[in-house]
């Protein structure tokens, strides 16, 4: 496996992309101002994260995809540690997702710990249901992790 930060062709990795926020629109609304990291296998992209500077000490890391044939290896919270270590002492690292018993417990693993929420954010933001784990999202739910 080899992590590797992409600088240009970000949009080659759509696909995997869409895995971590499935409407394009909202992946193109924080891709090029991201910092991308992706880990292959080999010269398959299997995962990848995009992290953006939201403020003056202050990280979003905005999307996180792992292949589903990969999950479950650690290699998300690879990604996680590695934004962890390359921005420590930089602030806060913060992280929103659906409200899910599985992905608020990955964020939680990683040392992440609950900070807010923004209710409705799906209902208004995406143009579709978004259904995770078979539970309708509405609310986004924000982690924190100081670096």
């Amino acid at each position: 496996m080899e992590l590797r930060q992409i600088v240009t062709g970000k949009t080659d990795f759509m696909d995997l992309l869409l895995l971590g926020d499935e409407q394009e629109d909202m992946v193109m609304k924080y891709l090029e101002r991201g910092e991308m990291a992706v880990l292959f296998d080999g010269e398959d992209a299997i995962a990848l994260s995009v992290v953006t500077k939201e403020g003056e000490n202050l990280w979003e890391l905005k999307n996180i995809a792992v292949l589903p044939a990969f999950q479950g290896k650690g290699y998300g919270k690879q990604l996680v540690r590695f934004w962890q270590e390359k921005l420590q002492g930089q602030g806060i690292l913060q992280a929103g997702t659906g409200e899910t018993p599985k992905t608020m417990g990955f964020y939680m693993a990683c040392g992440f710990q609950f900070s807010h929420r923004i209710t409705d954010f799906f209902v208004h933001h995406y143009d579709h249901p978004i259904v995770e784990d078979g539970i309708l999202l509405k609310d986004m739910v924000y982690f924190s992790y100081k670096l």
